[in-house]
């Protein structure tokens, strides 16, 4: 008797770790719908990396764009109507901005919100019928480390991120009566468009925060060229569905994530922000004010 594969939902499939996980997925005999914007471009990156056939029943493509409300509705209604309740659906599609929190435009940051939380949380209530219905499934959420401490020119995505995570967690207490658990995997820096130029900017040099700019913007390329490649991540996704059972589970993926959730449950708040400002080279506090100057000394040394 063959036994029916399991059967992974992939987010944002296309491009990035989204692509290197369908196709990890893939090879270790898992049923993959990737779930993305342009299916036939994802699909043809998958079967060019797998050897995959057109027609493989174990490799389907549907289109969704997370901020729209009908597609997400079609997406789900086709995914169910071909696999049944997804063993797994990973929540791995999601866009950044770059840029200093005061000039970042407010429609960045309902755009960044309604594709990193808004069309997840949507996705998710569209499943979890019929998940229960099967008493089984596990919703992953793919993080960031800048959703453990708010990092700055990226503020936008850190506030999305840490949302995203508090969500998972309130949905895991609710949702694990019924046999379906949630998964936190926290991703470290990787090699994808969103570390290079995928990421819109909004930048004003000549704006108050422009002389800051020049040497965080040097610490940030120097980071990206220490990135890992996104088939590692993969790896660390497969590993994570093969043993996750427990109805929550936060882990890190790469040794980098690993190390820096560790150092944020145990160092201060003051201890952690300091350690951001001299990593990215920023100013100490009260140096770029008008009345830095005027400032006690404790602050102005801090």
């Amino acid at each position: 008797m063959t036994s029916v594969p399991r059967t992974v939902v992939i987010t944002g499939a296309s491009r990035g770790l989204g692509l290197a996980s369908a196709c990890e997925l893939y090879k270790r005999g898992w049923r993959v719908i990737g779930a993305m914007r342009s299916v036939d471009a994802g699909l043809a990156a998958i079967r060019e990396l797998t050897g995959a056939a057109t027609g493989d029943p174990c490799l389907h493509g549907v289109q969704l764009d997370l901020t729209d409300a009908r597609s997400v509705d079609a997406a789900s209604e086709a995914i169910v109507d071909l696999v049944g309740a997804p063993d797994v659906l990973v929540h791995n599609a999601g866009i950044a901005v770059a840029g200093f929190a005061e000039e970042t435009p407010p429609a960045e940051w309902h755009r960044v919100f309604a594709t990193n939380v808004f069309g997840p949380a949507a996705l998710t209530n569209a499943f979890l019928p019929p998940m229960r219905d099967a008493g089984r499934g596990r919703i992953v959420v793919v993080s960031s480390t800048s959703a453990v401490r708010g990092m700055p020119l990226a503020a936008v995505y850190s506030a999305s991120k840490a949302a995203m995570e508090r969500w998972a967690e309130s949905l895991a207490a609710e949702v694990a009566p019924y046999g379906i658990g949630v998964t936190i995997l926290l991703a470290g820096t990787y090699d994808t468009d969103l570390t290079h130029d995928g990421a819109a900017v909004y930048r004003d040099d000549s704006g108050p925060y422009g002389p800051q700019r020049p040497r965080m913007e040097k610490r940030g390329r120097m980071a990206v060229r220490l990135a890992n490649p996104p088939q590692r991540f993969a790896r660390s996704l497969a590993r994570a569905l093969e043993r996750d059972r427990q109805p929550i589970v936060h882990r890190g993926a790469g040794v980098d994530a690993k190390i820096y959730r560790s150092v944020a449950r145990l160092m201060p708040t003051i201890a952690m922000h300091h350690m951001i400002r001299v990593g990215l080279g920023q100013p100490r506090f009260g140096t770029l004010g008008a009345s830095g100057a005027d400032r006690p000394a404790t602050e102005g040394n801090a």
